[in-house]
């Protein structure tokens, strides 16, 4: 059983939407509570309309009164208040103190927008240390350092120890945004780090423009497959396997005008195409 703390995308290819079909596509039952709708489209969020914190407690309450989860990605967290309040159930003794926690920090938009103002950002900075694994992109993890974003990977590395210090569990700086040129081409490179050091896991580089929400589902793939696999560093290969599969199929969709979403169920696709 997987939950999904996160917005709603009208598009279906970021957000809850793809939390959702991630969790059904490896595997997972999947719930959610929803703690923003948006007004979103595959060019751009036009409104944002907060659900009311005492409401998502409210959501949480009810569906962890009767349903067992095994897993939590958290998203997007619309204010501070709402952060501080997802917080309550992370802290030990909390309801879902004792599941794999996977929190993606979306403060910025594909733009560069904040979505969160300094208060927010504090709030998500306080979520870090009952996280079991973060996974901030550039933008992301410059904004919890209050840094420049990085530019290489050696800024990677140093980024990710760094919010190790700040009080991370684990954590996997997404690289999408950085193309690294390697021996092997243009490749698609994330930093992971835990108590251990930090360590590169470099991919193939899918070209496409179709890459909206691809950190979302990347962070919800994480969770739905952590409780059945041995360690974080497997399920993270695993993850960004699938992720890989996702982006090379993600034009076969041509869903909208703009950057278009990964196809979620591409494997189940190839297999129904090799049925006779």
């Amino acid at each position: 059983m997987a939950l999904s703390i996160a917005g709603s995308d009208p598009s279906g290819g970021a957000g809850i939407q793809a939390d959702l079909k991630t969790f059904s596509a490896l595997g997972a039952y999947g719930t959610c509570v929803i703690t923003a709708l948006t007004a979103q489209n595959t060019r751009g969020v036009s409104g944002v309309h907060a659900v009311p914190t005492d409401f998502v407690r409210l959501q949480l309450d009810t569906l962890l009164d009767d349903v067992r989860v095994d897993a939590v990605k958290i998203g997007m967290l619309s204010s501070a208040a709402l952060a501080r309040t997802v917080g309550e159930y992370l802290r030990p003794g909390g309801p879902l103190s004792q599941h794999h926690v996977v929190l993606d920090p979306v403060m910025v938009t594909t733009s560069g927008a904040r979505l969160l103002d300094e208060d927010g950002v504090a709030a998500v900075r306080e979520l870090i240390p009952l996280a079991d694994l973060i996974t901030p992109n550039l933008p992301e993890a410059a904004v919890l350092l209050d840094i420049a974003p990085a530019t290489t990977v050696d800024g990677m590395e140093a980024q990710a120890q760094a919010l190790l210090d700040m009080g991370a569990t684990r954590v996997l700086v997404k690289g999408g945004h950085l193309v690294a040129e390697t021996g092997g081409g243009r490749r698609a490179v994330d930093v992971y780090g835990d108590e251990a050091g930090v360590q590169r896991f470099s991919g193939q580089r899918v070209e496409t423009t179709n890459t909206h929400g691809t950190g979302c589902s990347l962070s919800s793939a994480l969770a739905a497959l952590r409780p059945r696999r041995q360690d974080w560093v497997s399920t993270i290969v695993e993850a960004k396997s699938w992720l890989t599969g996702a982006l090379a199929a993600a034009d076969s969709l041509d869903i909208g005008q703009g950057p278009g979403p990964v196809h979620h169920f591409h494997e189940f696709i190839a297999r129904w195409e090799r049925q006779p």
